[in-house]
């Protein structure tokens, strides 16, 4: 990969001065080790006639590779990029433009300590690139230069030049004449080269808005190929693409008024800014249900159908809620919620208040029993209506938390939501989403067959037609302590009303039915599982006959005894 600066002078003017410009004695042969290889800058002449400089990168392709197999600022978003056998050693690309700032940084910033009036002096230059890439050809080329003021020759490259007939291949001989300020010429390469390649081979984050703005101070907001080449260096990110325009357009009333950015940008005072920003619906909507669970005075608190955890996290913030369990039948989601919460990192004691389990609200579950409250947020519409009966029964028939908060949907209000087709429902995954007279019928027959008051509430801005975004239902359990002991078997028959609870910080209890898990729980304990056994003590010590016990340690750990005697299983 090759690029050549030539500049020529005359006796009053040296052409030598182009080394104090580049900070780079014409003497002297160097190198500079870059992410991908090595950058090497020699001057094949320099007199005070003609002096060129010439920078030869040459790319480790195994750095390239190495580099190019992650996703983020390493990775390359062009697979092509990614291979042992490509263009990247011998065409101009983005690795070119980096190897320029990197190597002649100073150059392109127009400092010159040791001769300080050769800065900012246009110069006679001549810029010739070998095998420069053109997604566009020689025409976009031309474009792309001539605007600013250049003298500009690409000439197309054959594909073989033994087979004429084949054609030319997208690449171009690129010369470029005209008397320009070094640190102005550099900048033009620094952006332009990787806008014609069409690709770069490092991920393209926001930081690069500033990049362009930088390098292109002064001439992008006024190229008539202003959106291509902003379009094409932020790899057609449109959030980015968007605001780097925006700035651009800044820049270009500015300068029409002869005025600083500052005073062009300041309907905002950023010391007193008194304007009220929409607050998100989900924000709200966690709000809301904290809200609701400090008012029930919760302590300990089941999330089901937890996701990625953005409810726990409130809820480790507050000090009230001593235990919360996160439950979602996607094991993706919560090593997500896992990696969001930072479980890993957290302090001990702090992370001894959370739990994250896997589980399906489809099915009973003996570990949601004995929990103040639980949390059902944006979920029920993710459940197929024949399900509904089950997730009802496991949650309300055999958990029976003090108090159940549901939010979903209000279908009615969709046709608020400019960017919503009529018939459509707001997620893919939802199955279904109701009116408000069809959640509070459903909320209603809820509460009365599993023994619960229920209100009702809005969450978000409350339209008067249609009514608010989200609805959300408050059930609180009537009538004494349930669950606390064991008893007859609720999913099963001939109930044997064994109790069980484990030992040390507190195990959980069960009333043991034959052929299901009955209804109870003991104060304290963690995760933990019984099926279809009998006198059975979780984390107590021996046990008699049993089958199929299986627990989890805080650890997460898990061990499982099946169809033994005299058997212990941690807890």
């Amino acid at each position: 990969m090759f690029l050549t600066i030539t500049a020529t002078g005359t006796t009053d003017r040296p052409a030598a001065d182009l080394g104090f410009l580049l900070h780079k004695h014409p003497d002297r042969a160097q190198q500079f080790s870059t992410a991908h290889g090595t950058a090497h800058v020699l001057y094949p002449e320099a007199d005070a006639e003609r002096c060129t400089a010439a920078l030869l990168l040459e790319v480790d392709p195994v750095a390239l590779v190495r580099r190019g197999q992650g996703k983020g600022r390493g990775g390359a978003p062009d697979a092509a990029l990614g291979r042992y056998v490509n263009d990247r050693p011998y065409a101009a690309s983005s690795l070119l433009a980096v190897a320029l700032r990197s190597v002649f940084a100073s150059a392109m910033k127009g400092q010159c300590a040791a001769r300080p009036e050769l800065v900012g002096r246009p110069i006679p230059l001549r810029i010739e690139v070998p095998v420069l890439p053109a997604r566009g050809g020689a025409a976009l080329v031309e474009r792309l230069f001539r605007p600013l003021g250049w003298s500009v020759l690409a000439e197309p490259l054959p594909l073989d030049e033994g087979f004429p007939e084949w054609g030319d291949s997208r690449y171009v001989r690129l010369v470029l004449e005209g008397a320009c300020e070094l640190a102005v010429a550099l900048r033009h390469l620094y952006v332009l080269l990787p806008v014609l390649d069409d690709a770069k081979h490092y991920w393209v984050a926001p930081d690069e808005v500033d990049k362009l703005l930088r390098a292109g101070e002064g001439w992008p907001e006024h190229h008539p190929e202003q959106r291509l080449i902003v379009g094409r260096y932020l790899a057609r990110r449109r959030s980015l693409t968007r605001e780097a325009m925006a700035r651009l357009e800044l820049e270009r009333l500015a300068e029409a008024d002869d005025a600083a950015v500052e005073e062009i940008d300041n309907a905002v005072d950023e010391e007193v800014d008194t304007e009220e920003k929409p607050v998100p619906l989900a924000v709200r909507r966690r709000e809301a249900v904290l809200g609701v669970l400090r008012s029930a005075g919760a302590a300990r608190v089941l999330d089901l159908g937890c996701g990625q955890g953005q409810l726990i996290g409130a809820l480790l913030k507050e000090g009230q809620f001593t235990e919360i369990v996160g439950m979602d039948v996607s094991m993706r989601a919560l090593q997500e919620a896992r990696r969001r919460l930072r479980l890993d990192r957290m302090p001990e004691r702090q992370s001894r208040r959370v739990w994250l389990v896997q589980g399906s609200l489809a099915y009973t579950d003996s570990r949601l029993k004995g929990f103040d409250a639980a949390v059902l947020s944006e979920v029920v519409e993710h459940v197929d209506p024949e399900r509904l009966p089950a997730l009802e029964y496991a949650v309300f028939g055999v958990a029976r938390p003090r108090t159940v908060v549901v939010t979903t949907p209000n279908v009615e209000y969709n046709v608020r939501w400019e960017s919503l087709p009529a018939g459509r429902v707001r997620h893919a995954d939802h199955r279904f989403e109701w009116t408000r007279d069809e959640f509070r019928r459903w909320a209603g027959e809820v509460a009365a067959r599993h023994g619960y008051a229920v209100t009702f509430g809005p969450v978000g801005p409350e339209d008067p037609e249609v009514g608010p975004p989200t609805q959300l239902a408050c059930f609180v359990r009537e009538g004494g302590e349930e669950g606390a002991k064991g008893g007859e078997g609720t999913n099963g028959s001939n109930g044997v009303g064994v109790a069980v609870s484990g030992s040390g910080s507190g195990g959980w209890g069960w009333g043991e039915g034959v052929g299901g898990v009955a209804d109870g729980m003991a104060d304290g304990g963690h995760n933990g599982d019984i099926r279809d056994g009998q006198g059975i003590e979780v984390g107590g010590g021996d046990s008699g006959p049993g089958d199929s016990v299986s627990s989890a340690s805080s650890a997460s750990s898990a061990s499982a005894v099946s169809s033994g005697s005299g058997k212990e299983v941690a807890a």
